[in-house]
């Protein structure tokens, strides 16, 4: 089999002259794929080498990693043609810009298949050769006998497609939430059958494809987004999974527990700092399931998490071939049972008492009309008459239903209005855009919260005169008068927020070279108070953190209204999982949850996780929705924060320190 290699420069050769690269010339993966292709002529040179152990890593192991290598790079490639659909994408091609791709998605995903295909054919040529036809001599040689281990790169990529099925995807876009059950279950098989450093490869592979496959649309984010994401996914798993298997392969007995903890601890973990991204946690996928989501008042989202995940490790333990051997019923299964039993009953009374949801909240707190404008454009293709256009159609019409305040979206409207309502308008087009909009802002008789760009100038070092720009909400009264103004706390790291532009000179110029704007952070968390209700406008994606939601409601906010743009991904999966993302902060502090966006899911959730209206994604639509407000009484997880995963955390090292000094005293 190994002489199939040595054909791959001839594949590849006929391949480049006559599929479609003329169209694109030199893209953005052209150099890592010139050196994954070379790295392909490593096994027929480890072949003829003389150590027995080369050639034996050539033979059985090589394949397996250089196909893992380059189905991610084909997945990135497949991905990242998306961008070749987007018209500003073009224009920065245009101008210069630092890639280079097709003229369409389907043109530049050929180039991908083209590209990608032979190797991938061969390296799983080769792999099935050797587990099928020549099954005895690769036990033989590698004394791998286990069937997970042998089988361990299928087993962990059917993970990886299962936990993405879990979540809204390509496939489904309510998602399979059943799925979340069991997903893990292959990739833990593999962990515990595999020695340490190749659990820990399997591991991070199972990461990298996972992430990548659910958050696909980020490559129509921006230029850069998918590049970042993709190592903040390889180097997130490896720094997790490195401690946590040299722990669990110490602590065997107890491993079913471990994986559980961690995983929580994990997901908490990555949602702190610069590089924050709590998107796609296993316990979200389980959005419709109220009974199960209403413990997440007391230890946020992190308990549906573990409950999840304590099904998948007994279900793990169950079927390894000891089907009802008495410990693993016991320690195992039985305790797992009996925990979700228990959750699953608390929720349902829970749910009997309070079924009424917005309603029963209604009857003992103050209804407010509120109009959720969705104008469907994208505020980055510059077309701002237009959009202000049909945000005042849309709010036109959502005036005849008496509204106590009209929000708009994120950056609906996109000219700074602090900044050219300066201006001559007669002289200046974005100038008269924000005439006419306080104009008729002062017109329209009711409250109005926009999404908006802001600044400050303050004084820099030299004293000079610096200007910061920031991602804003603004609340306008009916009298015409700038109420209150937030500026977004949690940036998106790298494409609006980069803190090492002194430290990191050269990356932060790459970041300008693909054509990123940074915003700066704000420094304050804002309550807008309307005479009826206070409320929060966390912006895009900071409806996603847990504590940083449950922190602004502790200062008084009674309702939490999200401002979003979710048009730029140009599919509804991103919307949707975005949707089941913010749901739970709504659970967690027992607050109605708005959403506002240029398109995406536009609705209304109430205080249990319970969808009670929406519009259609990427229409021009408005939703009035009357919401109770006035509720000032505090969750347990809105007093007491994250104390479930930081148990979990506390757990861990405290079992750490026993472990070593268990190996110190033997």
């Amino acid at each position: 089999m190994v002489w199939l290699y040595l054909l791959l420069p001839l594949i590849e050769g006929l391949g480049y002259l006559s599929g479609p690269y003329s169209v694109a010339g030199i893209t953005l993966i052209d150099a890592p794929y010139l050196v994954l292709l070379s790295l392909h002529f490593l096994i027929p040179l480890f072949c003829l080498h003389k150590k027995r152990k080369r050639i034996l890593f050539a033979l059985f192991r090589l394949p397996e990693l250089l196909f893992l290598l380059t189905f991610f790079f084909f997945l990135f490639a497949y991905i990242y043609a998306l961008n070749a659909n987007m018209d500003y994408v073009q224009r920065f091609m245009a101008t210069g810009g630092a890639i280079k791709l097709a003229i369409d998605t389907t043109r530049e995903r050929l180039i991908a298949v083209v590209r990608y295909m032979p190797l991938l054919v061969v390296n799983i040529s080769y792999y099935l050769y050797w587990r099928l036809k020549r099954k005895r001599l690769f036990s033989s040689f590698t004394a791998i006998t286990d069937w997970r281990h042998r089988w361990a790169l299928p087993l962990v990529l059917l993970s990886a497609l299962l936990l993405t099925f879990c979540f809204p995807s390509f496939v489904s876009l309510e998602g399979w939430p059943l799925l979340a059950f069991f997903a893990l279950v292959p990739l833990f098989w593999v962990i515990a059958a595999s020695n340490y450093r190749w659990a820990v490869l399997y591991g991070t592979a199972f990461g990298i494809a996972q992430g990548m496959l659910t958050n696909y649309w980020l490559g129509t984010f921006s230029l850069i987004t998918l590049q970042l994401v993709a190592l903040f996914f390889f180097i997130s798993y490896l720094l997790f999974l490195a401690p946590l298997l040299w722990l669990y392969k110490r602590n065997l007995k107890i491993g079913f527990f471990i994986f559980p903890t961690a995983w929580v601890f994990f997901d908490f973990l990555r949602t702190g700092g610069f590089l924050g991204y709590p998107w796609g946690m296993i316990g979200s996928s389980q959005y419709a399931f109220l009974p199960l989501i209403q413990i997440a008042s007391i230890t946020g989202i992190w308990g549906v998490s573990f409950i999840v995940l304590v099904a998948n490790a007994a279900l793990a333990s169950l079927f390894t071939g000891r089907l009802w051997e008495r410990q693993v019923l016991l320690w195992r299964v039985i305790p797992a049972a009996a925990l979700i039993l228990l959750v699953l009953t608390g929720g349902t009374i829970y749910l009997l008492i309070n079924g009424g949801g917005a309603e029963s909240e209604g009857q003992r707190a103050i209804p407010v009309r509120v109009a959720l404008i969705q104008q469907n454009s994208d505020p980055r293709k510059n077309d701002y008459r237009e959009t202000f256009e049909k945000l005042k159609v849309l709010t036109d019409k959502a005036m005849a239903e008496d509204p106590d305040i009209v929000i708009w979206s994120e950056t609906a409207l996109v000219p700074n209005i602090r900044r050219w309502s300066r201006y001559d308008p007669d002289k200046y087009p974005l100038a008269g855009v924000v005439r006419d909009f306080l104009e008729y802002q002062q017109n329209l008789n009711t409250w109005l919260l926009i999404g908006n760009d802001d600044y400050e100038l303050v004084e820099g070092e030299k004293g000079e005169e610096v200007r910061l720009d920031y991602n804003a909400a603004v609340l306008f009264s009916p009298a015409g008068e700038r109420v209150e103004t937030y500026h977004k706390l949690h940036l998106v790291p790298f494409t609006e927020y980069f803190p090492f532009k002194e430290s990191l000179p050269g990356f932060y110029k790459l970041l300008l070279a693909f054509d990123v704007y940074l915003w700066e952070p704000g420094k304050e968390r804002v309550i807008f108070d309307h005479p009826r209700f206070s409320f929060i406008t966390p912006i895009c994606f900071e409806d996603t953190f847990p504590d940083d939601i449950r922190r602004f409601i502790k200062l008084g906010a009674e309702v939490i209204i999200n401002i979003s743009n979710d048009y730029w991904s140009l599919t509804e999966v991103e919307a949707k999982q975005h949707y089941i993302n913010s749901l739970f902060r709504a659970v967690e502090n027992r607050r109605p949850l708005l959403r506002a966006t240029a398109s995406g899911l536009t609705c209304y959730v109430d205080p249990l996780g319970k969808l009670v209206a929406a519009v259609p994604y990427y229409s021009e639509e408005y939703l009035l929705a009357e919401v109770p407000a006035g509720n000032s009484s505090l969750t347990f997880y809105t007093r007491y924060g994250d104390w479930f995963p930081i148990l979990q955390g506390i757990m861990l090292v405290v079992l750490a320190l026993a472990t070593l000094a268990r190996r110190k005293n033997p």
